[in-house]
């Protein structure tokens, strides 16, 4: 081989091999960067209750600092940016919740690599206004027979179908316009009652026996639509359906995830506890495979 072209040869390998290195070189440095995290949603994520308080929160949105969201930056050394707030619904994403209160979509941008939410149990005052009004009729009765179920029927489900889900599937389209390149897991609502319940229970959630399964299943319908718009949004949907089974607001402390109404240890009732927080953020870590 001619000398010329030799050196020629050996140029170009050099090159090639260079710009292999500095590629190499710029993904590990990459790979080292921690994952910037940003948490959005209501007080199932703001851990509402749990304590303690996020010192840099506003003061209305009850937020812990033992969250989900903070379990989860924990275990996996994120860069968190929390925005959760409590009482949070689906129009708090695009409009302030409160005066000096951000939208919620404003803390997202191009480089956000992973997102995680709890929304749309505010909205049309689906669990507050279910729980309230199943509580103040089964008080009624002592806890005997249906009176919520009689009373309200289809009311909630059909505000679910006609109202929360299509506020659902365009605050998680918006999610992904303005976070096109993170990984979005959409987390669903643990069990805050069992499938059914005996009358020690009442005592902590005056719910009477027969609004039991009513509210069980309202509860199941707003979780299957929250998959479901997770799903038609390219987003990640956690199931809490199985691994919440057995730890509603009718356990024992220690066990369940959700304090009851009643005789439970948080100033804010019907909401997840330090437990339920830890298990929703493993259960959430596991199911994108970051745990």
């Amino acid at each position: 081989m001619p000398m010329r072209v030799l050196r020629r040869a050996l140029t170009m390998a050099v090159t090639a091999a260079s710009a292999v290195a500095l590629s190499l070189t710029g993904s590990a440095a990459h790979a080292d960067e921690p994952l910037r995290y940003v948490a959005l949603g209501d007080s199932y994520s703001a851990g509402s209750g749990v304590l303690p308080l996020d010192p840099s929160a506003p003061l209305l949105c009850l937020r812990s600092t033992a969250n989900y969201p903070n379990v989860i930056a924990d275990r996996t050394g994120a860069e968190l940016t929390d925005v959760t707030c409590g009482g949070a619904q689906t129009k708090d994403f695009a409009a302030a919740q409160y005066p000096g209160v951000a939208p919620q979509l404003d803390a997202l941008d191009a480089g956000t690599d992973l997102v995680t939410l709890t929304i749309g149990g505010n909205d049309n005052n689906t669990f507050i206004g279910a729980i309230l009004a199943c509580g103040s009729a089964g008080a009624l009765t002592l806890g005997y027979g249906s009176p919520c179920k009689n009373l309200y029927g289809d009311t909630f489900d059909e505000k679910i179908d006609d109202s929360t889900y299509p506020a659902l599937k365009a605050a998680l389209e918006a999610v992904r316009a303005k976070a096109p390149n993170a990984r979005v897991a959409v987390l669903g609502y643990p069990w805050i009652m069992p499938a059914t319940a005996d009358r020690s229970c009442f005592a902590k959630m005056p719910i009477a026996s027969g609004d039991v399964p009513y509210l069980r299943a309202l509860q199941a319908h707003l979780n299957a639509v929250i998959k479901r718009a997770a799903q038609e949004a390219g987003a990640t949907y956690v199931d809490f359906a199985k691994v919440s089974e057995g730890h509603d607001a009718c356990q024992a402390y220690g066990t369940r995830w959700i304090e009851p109404v009643l005789f439970g240890t948080s100033v804010v009732p019907v909401h997840p506890n330090a437990l339920g927080e830890r298990r929703m953020a493993e259960h959430t870590l596991a199911r994108l495979g970051l745990g």
